[in-house]
């Protein structure tokens, strides 16, 4: 899952080489932790959430095929300056 996340939101994205995927386990549930270039991060959630949402939808089908719960989350770094 965590491939194929990374193939979707690369593509998406203009600063490819700022991605990463972190899995994290929560509960039973993966939770797929996504960094991005600041300036990305609106190109990932889209026009009131329609990318989000379609991302989170293809990862929770696909998981579901394998027998697994996923989830996505957008981390934003903070800089402090």
């Amino acid at each position: 899952m965590q491939a194929f996340l990374e193939y979707v939101v690369k593509g998406l994205v203009e600063r490819a080489d700022a991605v990463t995927i972190t899995p994290v386990e929560r509960n039973g549930l993966t939770v797929y932790e996504l960094r991005l270039h600041p300036t990305d991060v609106g190109k990932i959630i889209g026009r009131q959430g329609t990318t989000i949402h379609a991302i989170r939808s293809l990862l929770q089908v696909g998981s579901a095929k394998k027998g697994v719960r996923c989830g996505i989350e957008i981390v934003e770094e903070r800089s402090d300056s």
